[in-house]
């Protein structure tokens, strides 16, 4: 469910890229969709929103993003390089200008020393720049970390969108 200060989150991303005539796409793993649903909450959305890849499984990941599964192998699904080869891979197959990913342990179970519960990783990549890979661990339960998850995606577009304004 979005917060009121989701929703302008959501209107903000939308403005700024509706105004440069760009488009986004997400590629989610542990959110399943919601950061996807919570883009398309806005009446409008068809304009700048082209479309979300839900790549739960690791095998979604390289049929439809293009993942390496060697790189699967060696990393995990859950890890930086994984999320920035998913925001690349949509971002190659999908025709938009920025690309946003997440891969993570929402929980209860699944998690381990490196990796506990709540460990996410994020990759944003805007056509013809490096990709953007960041880790953060939210506390919580698993609807907690997801809904984290989607908001600490979209705030790094949000950004990234306004400071090319500066």
């Amino acid at each position: 469910m979005l917060r009121p200060d989701d929703s302008e989150l959501i209107e903000r991303i939308a403005l700024a890229l509706i105004q440069r005539r760009e488009r986004m796409g997400v590629a989610e793993s542990c959110t399943g969709g919601l950061i996807a649903a919570a883009c398309t909450s806005l009446g409008g959305s068809s304009q700048w929103f082209e479309r979300g890849v839900v790549s739960y499984s690791n095998q979604a990941k390289t049929e439809l993003l293009g993942v390496p599964a060697p790189l699967i192998s060696l990393h995990g699904a859950v890890s930086g390089e994984v999320a920035a080869h998913m925001a690349k891979g949509l971002l190659a197959h999908a025709p938009i200008d920025w690309a946003l990913a997440v891969t993570g342990v929402a929980g209860p179970s699944g998690g381990s020393d490196d990796k506990p519960v709540g460990t996410v990783w994020l990759a944003l990549v805007h056509a013809g720049k490096p990709v953007h890979v960041w880790k953060e661990v939210f506390a919580g339960d698993r609807h907690a970390v997801r809904q984290a998850t989607v908001r600490a995606g979209l705030s790094a577009l949000c950004d990234a969108l306004e400071d090319r304004d500066r």
